[in-house]
């Protein structure tokens, strides 16, 4: 299976925002990009001319490591945005949002969305009841996340017990109960990220 091999932190350096993709530690002092807020290698403090098309590219990469997403996924989407009503960067962004590892994270049950992907890949999470392991999972309107109950006892999950998150209006998760739900589509002002979506748009246009 095809996997996003860079170290983590290099991908925000090169990137030159927080992914985060370490979960709390992105928020510490610890963070590299605090210490070494430059692109990684021997050539990274050098001054390089920055064509249009290079700025389009690294929207697109910079969204692709955010969320953990391949290519050929991030293609998939694009596709499937051109297709719906409604503007097609906005599109894109509510159908990657909708993903069940993102839900996962956005509720606060995974630190980041890699180790929300791990928890669901290994079987801990259930929609409707049903037991879903496929962390590209769309999610819709009035889905029930549940972690399962035979994981509940879990020490990962018992801290979660009581704990505030602040979440997307989008999305309910009680953390005693350790339910949640999808209460709506997610809109283009739900997604806290920095993105430039027309820049991923007219990439894909040339």
């Amino acid at each position: 299976m095809a996997r996003l091999l860079d170290a983590k932190c290099r991908q925000c350096r090169r990137e030159g925002c927080k992914l985060f993709l370490k979960g709390e530690k992105c928020t510490t002092k610890k963070c590299p990009l605090e210490r070494r807020p430059v692109v990684p290698g021997q050539h990274g403090q050098a001054r390089k001319r920055v064509t249009q098309y290079g700025i389009q590219l690294r929207e697109k990469q910079k969204v692709k490591r955010a969320y953990g997403i391949l290519e050929k996924q991030f293609e998939g989407y694009y596709d499937e945005a051109e297709k719906m009503k409604g503007i097609v960067g906005e599109n894109m962004l509510s159908l990657i949002e909708r993903r069940l590892d993102n839900v996962i994270y956005r509720m606060g049950i995974g630190s980041s969305r890699a180790e929300s992907r791990q928890i669901v890949n290994h079987g801990h999470i259930t929609v409707n009841g049903r037991r879903v392991d496929i962390p590209s999972f769309m999610v819709k309107v009035g889905d029930i996340i549940e972690i399962k109950d035979n994981k509940k006892p879990l020490e990962m999950f018992k801290e979660l017990k009581g704990m505030k998150v602040v979440m997307p209006k989008w999305l309910e998760f009680d953390s005693d109960k350790l339910i949640g739900k999808i209460l709506a589509l997610p809109k283009r002002e739900d997604i806290d990220m920095n993105i430039s979506e027309h820049l991923i748009i007219e990439l894909y246009s040339r």
